[in-house]
């Protein structure tokens, strides 16, 4: 993060990627940073501590960190074990952080990145999650 941008990306809800693969986590995160640009604060987590395939809580706090707004973070995860580590990820953070923290109801790629393209404009956490999870079935 440059300083010049820093204080519009703090303005602007963070993304969190999770996934059970590195290379995927990895891989969606640049897609929308390529796609959406730098105007997010955008973190992934993937792999368990050991760099296999798995989640692990500490990984996804500190991408939680990383991507941290005071608008609120949108995460985005794969399956329902990276959903389960990443809600603890979240309330290990405390209420007052916690609350500002969703876990996505939507697809990994393509709602990560309509939630920063949404996030990008401006929008607030209840929005930028809403418009992802018009992707859920």
């Amino acid at each position: 993060m440059s300083n010049s941008s820093a204080g519009q990306r703090q303005s602007n809800v963070g993304i969190v990627i999770v996934s059970h693969s590195p290379l995927v986590a990895r891989g969606a995160a640049d897609m929308v940073r390529q796609m959406v640009g730098d105007g997010v604060p955008l973190a992934w987590a993937g792999g368990n501590a050991e760099g296999g395939l798995g989640t692990h809580v500490a990984g996804i706090q500190a991408a939680i960190e990383t991507a941290w707004s005071e608008a609120g973070v949108a995460i985005f995860v794969d399956l329902g074990g990276a959903e389960t580590n990443s809600e603890m990820a979240a309330e290990l953070l405390g209420p007052a952080r916690a609350g500002r923290i969703v876990v996505c109801n939507a697809p990994l790629v393509e709602g990560a990145v309509v939630a920063a393209a949404e996030a990008s404009g401006g929008s607030s956490l209840a929005k930028v999650v809403a418009t992802a999870e018009e992707l859920s079935p």
